[in-house]
């Protein structure tokens, strides 16, 4: 008999989400663990709890209005980013691949992962990542057969994208490694798209060959300067059909991409973008609907 086919697939970032987990911020704090983190730090205290929970519940509320269903990872006292659930796992088109994570304060995390893809709420992973590392902010899985990795060195090197792009292109995907400066900690910091042939990137910092590259795969960027980019500006999360969740404190992005003609859905997120992550990074997609144009 054929095999089941994965309960969770995802071909491209822009495909209608139908399902995605996140985890409560319950235990979150802000960690010395990223340029964005440690510049927070050094202006003195922490996010209040009461704060950060309800930032959290009107990014569920913006999920639950663009139609995905939200699933919850359940959070543990000892890994405060578990909020952030975009890293430690990829869905790609054949199943979710479990990465493998850099930072000692967040290697914990796996061991929920394992146990919520292989219990009721999935069926296992397609690949885990066993070659360096790999974050799931450096992953974008453009379209189908398209998909772009970012290499700092850092939270994702060599080894680690090199594995999943020989996953990938072993498929007959195409996949393009791209490095970057490990001070702006995931590429999309950097990079997200936003529509289908459409994406939001700094383009003050990444290489003009990288812009190039997309260009000649028909993605056209809307620029985001450094500063903006350094607040999380350009991590937004497509949701498909034209809308895009967005952190309310980005006005000008905002304001572009509504000038676009995508529906801006803009929850409060300060919060989380002071410890280094917005939307993208604290949404891991389980399941999209490709869209045909």
């Amino acid at each position: 008999m054929p095999a089941e086919p994965p309960r969770w697939t995802v071909a491209s970032e822009t495909g209608r989400l139908t399902d995605v987990l996140v985890c409560a911020p319950d235990h979150y704090r802000w960690l010395p663990t990223n340029t964005i983190a440690r510049r927070t730090l050094a202006g003195g205290g922490q996010p209040d709890l009461q704060g950060l929970q309800s930032q959290h519940r009107e990014l569920v509320q913006a999920l639950e209005q663009g139609g995905a269903r939200v699933h919850h990872l359940p959070p543990e006292p000892h890994l405060p980013y578990m909020a952030y659930t975009r890293d430690s796992v990829v869905v790609t088109h054949r199943g979710p691949v479990l990465c493998q994570l850099e930072r000692p304060q967040r290697r914990g995390e796996y061991a929920a992962l394992i146990d919520w893809h292989g219990g009721p709420g999935g069926d296992g992973f397609w690949r885990k990542s066993s070659a360096g590392t790999l974050e799931g902010g450096d992953i974008h899985i453009l379209r189908p057969g398209l998909a772009l990795i970012g290499a700092s060195g850092g939270r994702t090197d060599e080894a680690g994208a090199g594995q999943l792009a020989g996953w990938l292109r072993a498929e007959g995907w195409e996949v393009r490694v791209q490095p970057f400066e490990e001070h702006f900690l995931h590429l999309d910091v950097l990079f997200c798209l936003a529509a289908p042939g459409l994406a939001v990137a700094c383009l003050d910092v990444l290489p003009e060959d990288f812009i190039a590259w997309l260009a000649a795969h028909g993605i056209r960027c809307i620029p985001v300067p450094y500063r903006e980019a350094m607040q999380l500006g350009c991590n937004i999360l497509s949701l498909g059909g034209g809308r895009v969740i967005s952190a309310r404190e980005s006005l000008p992005l905002n304001a572009a991409l509504r000038s676009e003609g995508l529906t801006i859905l803009d929850p409060a997120l300060s919060l989380f973008t002071a410890g280094g992550g917005g939307p993208h990074c604290l949404t891991c997609p389980l399941a999209r609907e490709e869209e045909t144009r």
